[in-house]
């Protein structure tokens, strides 16, 4: 046994047992990470010394019994996510070298129970993207199939967890960023629902629509990971003060009596057939278990996309104005006047996906055209909540593909931007509506690439979801299936 093949809850049991150290868990992992990097690419920085220093001390204190419920547990985190004294890039050229002076609030709450840091991972610039393809500092690749796209923008984060690098990440879902990669690499990942975990210290793309979700090996390490990263934050004006509770509660309590909705806007053309049959095992599995399966309706679902490409850009573009060269990141110094400096250092710091989107919400923004898109597009935002309201009303949660695909060529979509964003169209209302979503593995296609079941419930009800992925995982037996990657 390898200890970076094991799972966190299966790491914890052996570590309370004497049977493994921290150091042997978090060296294991920096071994495979030595030995694979250079075909996943994940990382954009690894802290080796500073997570085996970290491990010995985690196995100081579970030796005076001090230790935490993630103590000497190896974990990679999105590199938007502020940890103290280390880089924190977003992928971008304009923060390369931008140090944090402090650490998020998730990575307080990681570190405060004991979890090893072990690097940052691989993400779009800026999180603008849905294959990892515009990070700055290299792009990761699929560890089930090379030359294959990991998904985006967390692809970092997904391909180090089921490369077996790590044994959870950190990332951040604003239009299906955790769920998308979790999908197309064969992981669990999780978007809570808005408010539900901190953001303070996530480095901004879109503040209505950003939340950060961790990506696991299986059902029961998410669970153990939101008992760590949620509640209530006093920094974060968006933090919702709402009891936790214990995640892992209902994992066993089965699904009998559960309503389950399938809609019919999510199965159509475009929906690969191949995704479509392994959700379609999905719903029958949950139906064999007791639960009740019925059709239902998201009859604005072909307008989430066009909605979200107003709001995410236009909050986008604010939140990216800060980035002028005067302050911090990246600045040109050939620039002759003011105005040059602050064109020069936009134009070299930020990549082409980012500009682009920085264009689309200026122009959203704009005077004379506010009211014409990013406030029409505002109000099918909340036709589309008021969408999940009429659902929940009559069952518990829903049932869908997460994507339309499996996992496709790097390259392949480099061409057509719009193309790419209709990638998006089943995880994209989630985040509009500020409802939790779930992905699951569910199987693979005949290429051997893995695809995700979508799972998607009512404000806070992230227990329904893990119940009902915790079944799906039992079933399908795909918890902790790492590739085989070639050396």
């Amino acid at each position: 046994m390898q200890p970076y093949t094991l799972t966190i809850a299966e790491s914890l049991d052996h570590l309370q047992k004497k049977e493994l150290t921290s150091k042997d868990l978090v060296e294991s992992c920096l071994q495979r990470i030595n030995k694979t990097e250079t075909k996943l690419h994940s990382f954009i920085s690894v802290f080796e010394e500073k997570a085996m220093r970290r491990a010995e001390e985690e196995d100081n204190k579970r030796q005076q019994g001090q230790s935490g419920s993630l103590s000497g547990i190896p974990i990679s985190i999105k590199d938007l996510l502020c940890a103290k004294d280390t880089a924190t890039t977003c992928g971008s050229k304009m923060l390369e070298n931008f140090i944090s002076p402090y650490n998020a609030t998730v990575v307080e709450k990681l570190e405060n129970e004991g979890a090893v840091i072990i690097g940052k991972v691989a993400m779009d610039e800026f999180a603008m993207g849905s294959t990892s393809e515009t990070c700055a500092f290299g792009v990761p690749d699929n560890p089930w199939k090379e030359g294959y796209i990991t998904g985006g923008s967390s692809g970092g984060s997904a391909s180090s967890v089921a490369g077996g690098q790590c044994l959870a990440s950190l990332g951040s879902d604003t239009g299906g960023s955790v769920r998308q990669p979790a999908s197309l690499c064969g992981v669990v990942g999780l978007k809570p629902t808005y408010g539900r975990v901190s953001r303070y210290g996530l480095v901004a793309f879109a503040s209505s629509l950003d939340q950060v979700g961790p990506l696991t090996r299986d059902v029961r390490d998410c669970a153990l990971m939101m008992n760590c990263i949620a509640g209530y934050d006093e920094k974060d004006s968006t933090s919702v003060k709402i009891d936790k509770g214990d995640f892992r509660q209902s994992l066993e309590a089965g699904v009998k009596g559960l309503k389950i909705g399938v809609p019919r806007e999510y199965f159509g053309e475009g929906l690969n057939e191949d995704v479509e049959k392994i959700v379609r095992n999905g719903v029958a599995i949950l139906e064999d278990a007791g639960a009740e399966v019925m059709d239902v309706s998201m009859p604005h679902t072909e307008y989430c996309v066009a909605a979200y490409y107003l709001i995410a850009p236009a909050e986008a573009s604010s939140n990216l104005a800060r980035y002028d060269g005067v302050v911090y990141g990246y600045r040109d110094g050939t620039a002759d006047s003011l105005m040059d400096m602050y064109k020069q250092t936009r134009s070299q710091g930020f990549g082409d996906e980012v500009k682009r989107r920085i264009l689309i919400g200026t122009y959203a923004l704009s005077s004379g055209y506010y009211d014409a898109y990013y406030k029409k597009a505002s109000q099918v935002r909340t036709i589309i909540l008021n969408d999940y309201k009429k659902v929940f009303e009559q069952c518990d949660a829903i049932i869908s593909p997460v994507a339309p695909t499996a996992a496709w060529k790097r390259g392949e979509s480099a061409d057509d931007p719009l193309a790419l964003y209709l990638s998006d169209i089943f995880s994209l209302s989630a985040n509009l509506a500020g409802v939790p979503g779930l992905s699951v593995p569910g199987g693979f296609t005949a290429d051997g690439l893995p695809v995700g079941i979508q799972l998607q419930g009512p404000h806070f009800r992230e227990d329904i979801l893990l119940k009902l992925a915790y079944n799906i995982e039992k079933s399908t037996n795909l918890a902790n299936v790492l590739p085989e990657i070639q050396q």
